[in-house]
């Protein structure tokens, strides 16, 4: 009977022993997937975030070239910044198509436009054209952290042990854009001869039809280019500042590559508050008299943004707790806008990307 019991001992014993090991073995090479929660610490840099501000000298810049808008009795734009000819170059011809070199096509704004000395109108066209209506950035490397949080809901073992589950997650961002610029303003001259008799000429406001009538004033074309002269100074400052948080929610999958190593991808629901400030001003000082305005303004904006990430990350499981990882994830939230007092503060979210490196904690 000892026999017996012998034999049966000795190959149960093995198979115990056995059991034990490959059991030990399978824990050592697999110990990071027991735990079905883990929480992740993150530092993370946002880059392609555009930034734009718009509207700069909206109000305070002087009329620029084509009267600022100012329309002739036939719907046309002035061609100058104080009054308008019918040159046939930057406004079309009268009726008869400028017949002998002269135009009814005309009207001027000031008195002091007419030098009776030379029977001549001076007409001005003011430049901004090195006045930038708007300033913008790109922000590559906008610093940043983040709190994930990973529920496993389960595991495909005969998928080499893949894992799913939710994964939720809260960041943090701080983005800044401020500056400065300053420009000159210029006027260029074109002076045109009165086709009437000195100081017979139409006081100021005269507007000339397009078709004109026998004995209307004309005006001699085409006129004489005179000089250039800078006129204005411009300075701009504005600053705008973002509190930026972000929230994630979607399923993830997790694949072990090795025995420590294993890559997580994840996707789903973003969403963005944007917390804005914004304060801007602006001078035009006038250099003939030295004459100073300015215009200012500030404001304050909250805003929610939805959308959409994905995200790939790699990470090492340093013992069965503690762990590190980093990767990288796109954002597509859209664009932020908002006027604050006629000045336009844009971020645009929808190409951002994000690099991240974390420690993690599994339980």
């Amino acid at each position: 009977m000892k026999k017996i019991h012998y034999c049966w001992a000795i190959p149960l014993t093995g198979a115990v022993l056995a059991g034990r090991s490959s059991s030990g073995e399978s824990g050592q090479s697999n110990y990071y997937l027991d735990s079905t929660n883990r929480v992740t610490l993150s530092v993370r840099f946002g880059l392609n975030i555009h930034a734009r501000f718009k509207g700069i000298g909206g109000g305070l810049l002087p009329n620029n070239g084509f009267g600022g808008g100012q329309i002739t009795p036939n719907g046309d734009q002035y061609n100058y910044s104080d009054g308008y000819v019918g040159n046939g170059s930057t406004l079309r011809a009268d009726s008869t198509g400028n017949f002998l070199g002269y135009t009814s096509y005309w009207g001027y704004n000031n008195s002091s436009q007419y030098n009776q000395a030379a029977n001549t109108f001076t007409f001005h066209n003011i430049s901004t054209a090195g006045v930038s209506s708007e300033t913008s950035d790109t922000e590559n490397g906008c610093p940043g952290a983040e709190l994930t949080y990973d529920w496993q809901l389960g595991e495909k073992e005969n998928w080499h042990h893949l894992r799913y589950g939710i994964e939720a997650a809260i960041n943090y961002m701080r983005f800044t854009m401020a500056g400065s610029s300053a420009s000159g303003i210029y006027t260029t001259t074109d002076v045109y001869q009165f086709g009437g008799i000195p100081g017979q000429q139409p006081g100021p406001g005269y507007t000339g039809n397009w078709a004109g009538n026998p004995g209307d004033p004309v005006m001699v074309v085409p006129g004489t280019s005179g000089p250039s002269s800078l006129t204005y100074n411009f300075l701009a400052q504005q600053n705008f500042d973002a509190d930026i948080w972000g929230i994630r929610l979607g399923p993830y999958l997790e694949y072990p590559i090795s025995k420590k190593w294993n890559l997580h991808l994840s996707g789903g629901l973003a969403v963005g508050l944007i917390d804005a400030e914004v304060n801007w001003k602006e001078s035009l000082t006038t250099l003939a008299n030295n004459t100073t305005v300015t215009a200012a303004g500030s404001g304050h904006d909250t805003d929610l943004l939805w959308g959409y990430y994905i995200s790939l990350n790699a990470s090492c499981q340093i013992n069965d707790r503690w762990g590190i990882e980093a990767g990288v994830q796109f954002q597509d939230l859209g664009t932020y806008s908002h006027n604050f007092s006629g000045r336009i503060a844009e971020l645009d979210f929808s190409n951002s990307l994000f690099i991240q490196a974390g420690i993690s904690y599994s339980f």
